[in-house]
């Protein structure tokens, strides 16, 4: 892999400088990405914004920044919100102390405009190299998320057409799911959500896969389908769904046949049910039938000692005495069956009598 340092002048970065919004913001005239098409939109706020042009005015040096070279042109990895903070000052967006661009001597203007930032540019090297490099030099300022990160190396028409529906302000998927998943559409969150449900896990490799593909149809289609079995199979919408993984569930469910109504009166039980404190994981369980989805509540210390004494010692399967560490609380009554984590439901059993009795 190449890596040069360059010293480039801001006057030189804001020539051709333009901010299209969602569609894009360029400079170094024309040939500078500085936000590629619906990337995360400028986060900097107005205290951070005002300190990256005292830095310069006072001639301190800037943290340096990456770019990375595609082709003919450039985009930035890192430093964008730097970047677009000198740009608009110089453009006239903003003033700073009561002075803004055009309030400045030609001798202040020409300071800022000569101030030399130093970039390394990444110009040649695979897949790896570069994410690796990344996800070194991403460790100061506004740091990029992990999906930011591959969004760098796998570059492409697939890219562009995948962050148009998962990655802008009020993108579609962000409409469709903002109740279903967690995470921001500007930081690449929904979009990562996408792809690990999709790859199952294995993003960059998907990536790689599709980077020059000309759209993301079948990503979009993907999670569109797992979101329409969701409120198919879950039409009565509650806060606990938000977060969970639900395209791992589609992955494996999607194909059984499941009734609705009686998923809803098996939820309604459930989430009345005080041994059940993990919520969320009703929807887990009611597709895996696994209950470590719903954290059953527990005996208290307390309540094992009172049993442990009672039984003094003694487990009632195997009739051996134990101390009390080589001994665990269990429900004499499962709580499947509708047994409850109450004292007079308790019994002391030893770890291997327990542990068979868990497996019948």
């Amino acid at each position: 892999m190449i890596i040069k340092l360059h010293e480039i002048k801001i006057k030189d970065i804001v020539k051709g400088y333009v901010d299209n919004q969602e569609e894009g913001v360029l400079g170094y005239n024309g040939k500078l990405n500085i936000r590629p098409k619906y990337q995360r939109e400028f986060v900097y706020q107005d205290k951070q914004r005002d300190a990256v042009i005292e830095t310069i005015q006072k001639d301190f040096p800037l943290n340096v920044m990456y770019w990375v070279k595609n082709k003919n042109n450039y985009e930035i990895l890192d430093g964008q919100q730097r970047t677009i903070s000198f740009c608009q000052y110089v453009n006239g967006e903003f003033s700073i102390n009561a002075r803004a661009w055009h309030n400045l001597t030609k001798g202040e203007q020409d300071k800022i405009l000569n101030y030399p930032c130093m970039i390394y540019f990444c110009e040649e090297g695979d897949e790896k190299e570069k994410l690796d490099w990344f996800e070194i030099i991403n460790i100061a300022g506004e740091k990029l998320t992990p999906q930011e990160l591959k969004n760098a190396v796998y570059t492409g028409t697939w890219l562009t057409d995948a962050k148009r529906h998962f990655s802008k302000t009020g993108c579609p998927a962000y409409n469709l799911a903002k109740d279903y998943v967690n995470g921001k559409a500007i930081r690449q969150e929904i979009l990562e959500t996408a792809l690990d449900w999709i790859s199952k896990g294995q993003i960059r490799q998907y990536m790689s896969d599709n980077q020059h593909e000309p759209d993301a149809t079948e990503l979009w289609q993907y999670f569109l389908a797992v979101i329409t079995w969701v409120k198919a199979i879950f039409p009565n919408y509650r806060k606990e769904m938000k977060g969970i993984a639900w395209g791992e569930l589609y992955n494996k469910y999607n194909k059984k046949k499941l009734n609705a109504t009686q998923l809803e009166a098996k939820i309604k039980t459930l989430m009345m049910d005080d041994d059940v404190t993990k919520k969320s994981g009703i929807y887990y369980y009611l597709l895996t039938n696994d209950e470590k989805y719903l954290s059953i509540r527990a005996f208290t210390d307390s309540q094992k000692r009172t049993a442990y004494e009672k039984q003094k010692g003694l487990c009632p399967k195997c009739k051996q005495k134990f101390e009390i560490e080589e001994m665990e609380g269990d429900h004499i009554k499962p709580w499947i069956e509708g047994g409850h984590t109450l004292p007079n439901n308790l019994q002391m059993l030893c770890k291997d009598c327990n542990r068979r009795k868990g497996k019948k």
